[in-house]
């Protein structure tokens, strides 16, 4: 049986005397879009940190491709193809959209006219076609979120990290992004993505992983997973799994 394309094993964080993450196991199988969840402050962030190498593990180890990445910095893992998004999008406010994609562009593209040509074709598939020469700055949030996703997939990844790309839309944009993220696994590209928009999750993975307190407490199938008392109480407080079935009842 092939090595999934991402496995992350028993790793571990903490800052001080938080335990951030604890012996976290999970993997990405190439071509899938796998979701990570769980409550607020459950080391879903941290937890990508290191997997893109902006945070260095405690224990446990990281394997991409069927190497060990454990602790490599960020700008190898993109090379390697590797790239994430950021819960908190900050564009390059001065730059305009085509440029700012372009920053991402140029991992692939040395030339400056190659990579703004490559950054107009990325912006048109992500319906940032018509606002190439606006300033970032103007961008609403869902622009800012698209923009966020052109920049990354500029680097041509093979495997993309979402940090709630979908945090912060409203129903009608959430709805527009998620056929965004459909054509991104068309191209080819793996993808797992945190997320608390749950009807995203059920809609786009294929496999779900559920964290809490640092630890993986359950995966599976979304409809599954969605559905194990173990998750509803991590979600909901203890006893809510008991009250759940009984009003299912």
């Amino acid at each position: 049986m092939a090595e999934p394309l991402l496995t992350v094993r028993n790793v571990s964080k903490h800052f001080g005397g938080l335990q951030a993450v604890d012996a976290a196991t999970l993997f990405a199988e190439e071509g899938r879009i796998t979701a990570l969840i769980g409550p607020n402050g459950a080391g879903k962030t941290t937890l990508f940190a290191m997997i893109s190498g902006f945070v260095r593990p405690d224990a446990g180890s990281v394997r991409y491709e069927g190497c060990d990445i454990t602790g490599a910095p960020p700008h190898e893992l993109a090379r390697l193809g590797i790239a994430r998004t950021f819960q908190i999008v900050q564009p390059f406010a001065g730059l305009t959209v085509r440029e700012n994609i372009a920053v991402g562009a140029h991992m692939r593209h040395r030339g400056r006219n190659a990579a703004l040509a490559a950054a107009t074709a990325i912006a048109r598939e992500m319906g940032l076609g018509d606002m190439l020469d606006q300033p970032a700055a103007a961008l609403t949030v869902a622009g800012r979120k698209r923009l966020e996703l052109a920049r990354a997939l500029a680097t041509q990844p093979k495997l993309l990290l979402l940090d709630e790309v979908l945090a912060g839309l409203n129903p009608s944009e959430i709805r527009d992004v998620v056929p965004v993220i459909r054509a991104i696994q068309a191209r080819g590209v793996s993808i797992m993505m945190i997320e608390h928009v749950m009807q995203a999750v059920m809609s786009l993975s294929e496999h779900v992983f559920v964290l809490a307190e640092g630890r993986i407490i359950a995966q599976g199938p979304p409809e599954g997973v969605s559905a194990d008392p173990r998750v509803i109480e991590a979600y909901l407080g203890h006893g809510a799994a008991k009250l759940t079935a009984a009003g299912a009842a």
